[in-house]
């Protein structure tokens, strides 16, 4: 049996492509564990800078395998929260993960996808891309794993009514209009611009990035006071390292050039 998705690495950027485009690439139990080994093996290796999460096929994710529900047997609100806490972690470590992580929908993104794509440091759109979370008309539950909570904090109330209360979807281009994705690609030009991306980040240094994401996380929710002591604080431990005395040195080797 094919394996629903696929692993590829390539000079630190370690790519994941959910391929099961005969269930609308749901994403099922395994598919989880998958995604859970990715994101600790982005965390315990130096050497990979940049993680990839996409897909090949019709859709980018039609969301969680819903047979995922329906044959495991939990006996109680207790366990099924259990159950429920063990995605909310995964998202979470994504989140909190200090190295750039990246979601390229190829096409419709939907349920956890969504979910998925916002714990996500970037979000690229092929211009057949579409977002929904039709969770409340389908299932007549809510999209409780950041659908709603995280959701809120990227693109605000007024959408997140439109998409998760209403369960109405949006388009690549007004995807990018409320802030839910970065950038729209021409499908044709999709996988190449992904991975060009993908690879500039992980030429940038890693410390840098990794307390730019720490710093633009906790601003997110912290007081005007805290984030400028955080900005300065962070700045100078990099200020210490040997991969800013270098950048110095080549900057101001470059500006004498110039006046030469």
């Amino acid at each position: 049996m094919t394996s629903p998705m696929r692993r590829d690495e390539s000079d630190g950027v370690l790519t994941i492509t959910i391929d099961r485009d005969d269930k609308l690439n749901a994403v099922s139990e395994d598919m989880l564990d998958v995604l859970r080994s990715a994101v600790a093996e982005l965390g315990d290796r130096q050497d990979l800078r940049v993680l990839v999460i996409t897909a090949e096929g019709r859709y980018f994710t039609a969301g969680i395998d819903v047979g995922r529900f329906v044959n495991k047997k939990i006996g109680s609100g207790v366990a099924s929260r259990r159950d429920y806490r063990r995605v909310h972690l995964l998202l979470d470590e994504i989140e909190t993960m200090e190295k750039p992580v990246v979601l390229a929908a190829q096409g419709p993104c939907l349920g956890f996808g969504v979910e998925l794509g916002i714990s996500c440091d970037f979000r690229l759109a092929s211009d057949r891309a579409t977002f929904a979370l039709p969770e409340i008309v389908t299932l007549g539950v809510l999209p409780g794993s950041g659908g709603i909570s995280r959701l809120t904090r990227l693109i605000g109330p007024h959408w997140t009514r439109w998409l998760a209360m209403a369960a109405q979807s949006v388009d690549a281009q007004q995807a990018v209009s409320i802030g839910l994705v970065h950038q729209v690609i021409p499908e044709a030009d999709f996988p190449q611009a992904v991975q060009a991306f993908a690879h500039s980040l992980s030429r940038l240094s890693p410390e840098a990035l990794g307390l730019a994401k720490v710093g633009i996380n906790a601003a997110a929710t912290a007081d005007r006071g805290t984030a400028r002591d955080m900005d300065r604080m962070a700045n100078t431990l990099l200020f210490q390292t040997e991969e800013h005395r270098q950048a110095m040195a080549k900057f101001t080797s470059r500006g004498k050039s110039k006046k030469s």
